[in-house]
């Protein structure tokens, strides 16, 4: 493709030399630059791009877009000069790949909690419907039927416009695709166009990179911004930020709700191990997934497919036959009717609700043995809270290490108890178990007849990231070793 061609949408640029060059790649990472790249030098938390200038120009590349222009200019190479060249990687790789976004109902969800189960549902939802479904996840990337290793929650701006021109080529007609608050703030969705975008809610979480809750709800909002004026905004009326979020979108605005008057409304008739019974629009729905939490993630599914108008009917019969995500309030029932049970939670607002949907659900009794830990190299002001929660709703819990990086992982978990002192009588159900093989192998040992495991955290995630390497770790499989033995 023409140099020209590629940043015919770059607005304020400053261009120096030729644009007739024929570009055959785009990267913003000098070691993947090869013979006519055009190399976007981006500033970063730990590197600044502009520093690989010439090794970019070393390797081959024809032209650099930067936001300063270096010392010295070489000759036959252009440079492209922009304020903000995070912002220009997403308008260059729309337009490299043949703006992917416009050739496909693409729909973003974002949230602190519910993305991936949103997303998985949809995803399953309208495969079921007849549907040729691309998924963009936590938990992994699909192309129809092929599935993908997913690194990041929304992939870098390169590979997102090049996953949605594979989704396009293989005839996919729609996409779901999960949208962080970290993606928001570095531009990787800039220039995507959104056919809808789901606001699930916001809690505390990602402090420690967006400085405060204000500065973490700015950037969720800047999905609703980016919609046009064909698109749709659905927001949590529930959620005391659902509008906050959407209020300066050019979108149609639509709300879903278990609580007030809106667009589209479910009430929770049963509650279970084995699923939700609800009333949606009139119509009686059964569900494989369990709790509240789950009953908001099954109304954003219902409602993004009547706004996309599908039959009402068809499509509560389609979610009906749902599994929960992988990782996602994932129950299997365990000698001695042991209930075993694997959630991603790793927020405060997740855990609670989680413990307190186990809390509901739970009968006689049935005690609740919780493992829990946090991450290292995250946001620390989380674990405090955590710790009470897990504490508070629990009989019996064992604090353990999560992903501890490059964090000592006793640290971590005297930073939670310490939170505990608060508390008159939280600190005596805790137990401390570093190693967490072991607290969960401790935890199964000390399950009586009939009480439950919440092992809490990781989900769907098989390894653990110590020092820098990711080492095979999977909860399911430990949990379940261990309660057949």
């Amino acid at each position: 493709m023409l140099l020209k061609e590629i940043i015919h949408n770059l607005p304020n640029s400053e261009v120096r030399g030729s644009l007739t060059e024929e570009i055959g790649n785009i990267t913003a990472d000098s070691r993947k630059v090869t013979t006519g790249s055009l190399f976007v030098a981006i500033k970063g938390l730990q590197t600044d791009g502009h520093e690989y200038i010439d090794q970019a120009i070393g390797s081959g590349a024809k032209a650099i877009a930067c936001s300063k222009l270096p010392e010295k200019c070489k000759e036959g190479v252009t440079y492209l000069v922009t304020a903000n060249t995070a912002k220009a990687l997403g308008t260059i790789a729309d337009a490299f790949y043949g703006h992917p976004s416009q050739k496909i109902q693409l729909i973003g969800i974002t949230g602190t909690n519910g993305k991936t189960t949103v997303a998985t549902l949809l995803h399953e939802v309208f495969s079921e419907l007849g549907f040729r479904c691309g998924l963009i996840s936590t938990i992994g990337n699909r192309i129809a039927d092929k599935e993908q290793p997913s690194h990041y929650t929304t992939p870098d701006a390169i590979s997102l416009n090049r996953l949605l021109k594979e989704m396009v080529d293989a005839k996919c007609t729609h996409a779901f695709m999960e949208v962080s608050s970290h993606a928001l703030a570095q531009h990787r969705t800039e220039a995507i166009q959104f056919r809808g975008a789901v606001f699930t809610n916001i809690s505390h979480d990602h402090l420690d990179y967006h400085k405060s809750f204000r500065g973490y709800l700015k950037a969720k909002q800047m999905l609703f911004k980016a919609l046009n004026k064909n698109a749709f905004a659905l927001t949590n009326l529930d959620d005391k930020n659902g509008m906050i979020a959407i209020q300066n979108t050019k979108a149609t605005k639509s709300t879903y709700s278990l609580k007030a008057m809106a667009d589209f409304k479910t009430k929770v008739l049963e509650n279970s191990f084995q699923g939700l019974h609800l009333l949606i629009d009139g119509k009686e729905l059964f569900s494989k997934l369990t709790g509240n939490f789950n009953a908001y993630n099954i109304l954003a599914v219902y409602s993004v497919g009547r706004l996309l108008d599908m039959d009402k009917e068809q499509l509560l019969k389609a979610i009906s036959k749902c599994d929960p995500p992988e990782g996602r309030f994932d129950i299997f029932t365990a000698p001695n009717n042991i209930t075993g049970i694997l959630d991603y939670a790793h927020t405060p607002d997740a855990l609670e609700n989680v413990l307190q949907n186990i809390n509901k659900i739970r009968e006689g009794r049935q005690q609740i043995i919780t493992v829990i830990g946090c991450g290292g190299d995250r946001d620390k002001t989380k674990r405090g809270p955590m710790a009470v929660i897990a504490a508070k709703y629990s009989d019996k819990v064992f604090f353990t290490s999560d992903n501890p990086r490059n964090e000592n992982p006793d640290a971590i978990i005297d930073e939670m108890i310490q939170r505990l002192d608060m508390f008159p009588g939280l600190k005596e159900k805790h137990i401390a178990i570093s190693n967490r093989r072991e607290a969960i192998k401790v935890a199964c040992i000390t399950a009586g007849n009939g009480d439950i495991i919440l092992v809490a955290g990781k989900g769907h995630e098989k390894y653990q990231e110590i020092m820098g390497k990711k080492l095979p770790f999977d909860d399911k499989a430990l949990l379940m070793e261990f309660l057949n033995r």
